[in-house]
């Protein structure tokens, strides 16, 4: 409903400018100030006071003059009346608005846009196999997750991708430590029962090894780390197998640690693939032959000034080996063979090969409008016990421990005696404080602008008052709680709704914020920024708390506006859990 009568506001302001013989190139169309109900505005009379030679205001007058000329004459839907506050025009819905919108609102999919017929992929996470996932990497898999999540529900055809380092250096030392050492050679226990922590102390090993021991030895262990490298770029057979081994086992135990998030992959794609179907030499190949390779410091290089970048991409090495970038450039141009588009999310650390990668896919040929980047800067470790865990770093099962532990607490502490023996037993208990610590951890941080470094701070993220994400799971709940106590009375939710019926001004407030979520939905997935949803979550949230607080539900002057106020919350309930099903955070049904 909003994206249309964004269209027909579009549609008659331009044409009223036309009449006025004014440009139409920019209607300044945005959302009005939060103390009028009008549910669109433009600021275009401050483009045009100079052309027309007067104060924005009366320039404001002039052209809601002559869009309501145009509403007159034209056959709209959805746009009922304009008025001008000042310099500013603003635009009314007209009843069918509201009306459609509450009727949308019973769909369990509301919000959930057409089929594009567009294929996506997105890589996210991509953490190299070498131990548990750190929590400082923690921004990845949310924001992947998310992001992939939005371009679903925006109607493109997903898939979400691991892209697996499986070819460097460090899992050559990791291999050539596993199969060094014994555990009798190792420091300590494993951290946690999971596979990923216990190999990880092999590669601590070797890498401490190689730091510590004689000459000698560390020149032995080298030939024998080169050899593994030497061997993948062949394509032995025998060496692939025995990387994977190391590799296979800790992605077993990352996928465990990631899928309590939760996020799950479709495909994990490892960069040998394109070592042994010999697409990576024939990125190197084609490489070389451009006018932008240079032969310098025994290895060949891509100069790309003409890019603006000022440093060479380095993408072969004097004995013939390629590098991981050589690598991802085949990776990508596999993805344009297969997809219509392809998104990567990336550290802040990575931006420098990104441009570098978009600067040699160019040069390749290749299209580079495919390829969209959303670059994150990382998470700032938490104060807390998991601070003081020396020696292992703070991993992200910790992280998610204890945001559970927490939630925990906060539920606890907010449950009395009656409500816990006839509503919620210690089972519920532990689902709500799932629910709300790992959604809490997850809201936290996905709500933020990728860009934006993050402290993470426990009291703001767990604070049911405050716009977290247990004050926005709350009114899911709530919604949750009135139409099952509905039920219960005998009352269901209308197929047909009066939107006549709600009468408050808070109801309709509540229902034109409902009516934003697809248009929201659409403009986050165009431009790959799920923290918009969330600051929608959390303006859905504020309009449908005004609503319970001065709208009577169950106890309604008539079973009319019963009915049409639980068509609201219906509405508000499946916004709010399809807005969080976005972010990848839980809409518990009790809290």
């Amino acid at each position: 409903m909003f994206r249309q009568f964004r269209s027909e506001v579009e549609t008659a302001l331009a044409d009223a400018l036309a009449r006025r013989d004014l440009p139409t190139d920019d209607l300044g169309i945005e959302e009005p100030p939060a103390d009028t109900d009008a549910t669109l505005a433009s600021s275009v009379a401050f483009r045009l006071a100079g052309e027309v030679g007067a104060a924005p205001p009366q320039v404001a007058e002039q052209v809601a003059e002559a869009v309501t000329e145009v509403l007159a004459e034209g056959a709209f839907d959805y746009l009922g009346g304009v008025e001008t506050a000042g310099p500013y025009v603003n635009f009314r819905t007209a009843d069918a608005y509201l009306a459609d919108t509450l009727a949308a609102g019973v769909d369990a999919d509301y919000g959930a846009l057409p089929d594009r017929d567009t294929s996506v992929v997105v890589e996210h996470t991509s953490a190299n196999p070498t131990g548990p996932v750190h929590v400082g990497r923690a921004r990845n898999p949310i924001v992947g997750d998310a992001v992939a999540n939005l371009l679903d529900f925006a109607g493109y055809d997903v898939d979400r991708h691991y892209y697996v380092n499986d070819a460097g250096r460090q899992m050559a030392v990791f291999t050539w430590a596993y199969e060094t050492f014994d555990e009798s050679d190792l420091e300590g226990k494993p951290a946690r029962d999971r596979i990923e922590y216990d190999l990880v102390r092999y590669y601590r090993k070797g890498n401490a090894y190689l730091e510590n021991a004689d000459e000698a030895a560390v020149e032995a262990a080298e030939a024998e780390i080169q050899s593994i490298l030497q061997g993948l770029e062949a394509g032995d057979e025998e060496t692939y197998e025995r990387v994977q081994t190391v590799v296979d086992q800790v992605l077993g135990g990352m996928k465990e640690c990631l899928a309590r998030l939760p996020a799950t992959f479709d495909e994990f794609v490892k960069e040998t693939r394109f070592m042994r179907d010999g697409s990576t030499d024939e990125i190197a190949e084609r490489l070389k032959e451009t006018d932008h390779a240079v032969y310098e410091e025994d290895a060949w290089q891509l100069d790309l000034d003409a890019w603006g970048i000022d440093k060479n991409l380095v993408f072969l090495r004097s004995d013939g080996t390629s590098l991981y970038t050589t690598r991802d450039l085949a990776h990508h141009e596999w993805k344009f063979d297969n997809y219509d588009r392809a998104v990567t999310v990336l550290g802040e650390d990575h931006k420098l090969q990104a441009d570098q990668l978009d600067a040699a896919l160019e040069l390749l040929g290749n299209d580079v409008d495919q390829l969209g980047h959303v670059i994150y800067s990382y998470v700032n470790l938490p104060e807390g016990k998991m601070s003081t865990r020396a020696g292992t770093g703070v991993q992200l099962d910790d992280l998610l421990d204890e945001a559970i532990d927490r939630a925990r607490e906060e539920v606890e502490d907010r449950l009395d005696d009656r409500i816990r023996d006839d509503e919620l037993d210690d089972e519920d208990v532990e689902r709500i404080a799932r629910q709300v610590g790992i959604g809490a951890v997850r809201y936290d941080i996905v709500s933020k602008q990728p860009a934006k470094a993050i402290t993470f701070e426990w009291d703001r993220a767990l604070d049911f008052e405050a716009q977290s994400a247990p004050y926005v799971q709350y009114v899911h709940a709530r919604c949750c709680g009135i139409l099952e106590e509905a039920a219960r009375a005998g009352a269901a939710v209308p197929d047909a709704p009066d939107a006549d019926a709600l009468v408050a001004p808070e109801a309709e407030a509540l229902l034109r914020e409902a009516a934003r979520f697809p248009a929201v939905v659409e403009e986050a997935a165009d431009d790959l920024e799920p923290h918009t949803v969330a600051t929608y979550t959390r303006d859905l949230a504020e309009a449908f708390n005004a609503f319970y607080r001065e709208c009577p539900v169950l106890t309604a002057e008539t079973d009319e506006r019963r009915d049409a106020r639980l068509a609201a919350v219906a509405l508000a309930k499946h916004a709010m859990a399809n807005a969080l099903a976005v972010l990848g955070v839980e809409a518990p049904d009790s809290m």
